[in-house]
């Protein structure tokens, strides 16, 4: 197995430890997203991605993150040792989507990515440098402002002018009412009122 492509997104306030997002490739044919480029004590180091862990509210059921103090569907209070500690007797709040099982696989990772980190630093110093990094997260923040006419792809704003000299469909001559059968029109006198039946709106169709 190889890694046959690494794409580097440079976070871009610095001194924060986290100092970049990266994807990997396997053979061609494989992607893993969402890796983290984090500032360690002996320098960067590459963390698999991960998700909060969470537990169920004893009272509803509903699923809450470890660090919770209170249910958020039923606002049940927690308990706040829910949490299951690692050897070091640290609470374990995250968990590993994919990750190396052993050190072998870990090492080629690292060197990798951190190698192609350092090249993409020497990158963005260039003019006209562009990161090749799949932010599916700004496509989506982007998806309101296209709707509003704000994005790429969208219909261009038609001008005021345009507006005005838009043809608007002729409206349509209105009808003469209905005349009611000979019957009523034979009736007795004072059944009519400004030539309508009397009885209003729908007189005569029954």
């Amino acid at each position: 197995m190889e890694i046959t492509e690494v794409r580097i997104k440079l976070m871009e306030e610095a001194g924060e430890r986290l100092h970049a997002f990266c994807s990997i490739t396997f053979d061609d044919c494989f992607v893993i997203r969402d890796l983290k480029i984090i500032e360690g004590t002996n320098g960067p180091f590459v963390a698999m991605p991960s998700r909060k862990l969470t537990s169920h509210c004893p009272q509803c059921g509903y699923k809450n993150h470890l660090r919770a103090g209170y249910c958020n569907q039923c606002g049940t209070r927690l308990k706040e040792d829910r949490a299951v500690k690692d050897e070091d007797g640290r609470a374990k709040l995250y968990a590993d989507i994919a990750h190396p099982i052993n050190s072998r696989c870990r090492e080629m990772i690292q060197e990798r990515v951190i190698q192609s980190y350092q090249e993409e630093l020497r990158q963005s110093q260039l003019p006209g440098y562009v990161s090749r990094y799949d932010d599916f997260d700004e496509e989506y923040s982007r998806a309101p402002q296209q709707a509003a006419g704000g994005g790429r792809g969208e219909r261009p704003h038609r001008d005021a002018a345009a507006e005005q000299t838009k043809v608007q469909p002729a409206e349509s001559e209105p009808r003469a009412p209905h005349k009611a059968p000979a019957r009523e029109r034979a009736g007795r006198p004072g059944d009519r009122r400004d030539g309508h039946p009397r009885g209003g709106f729908g007189a005569g169709i029954f």
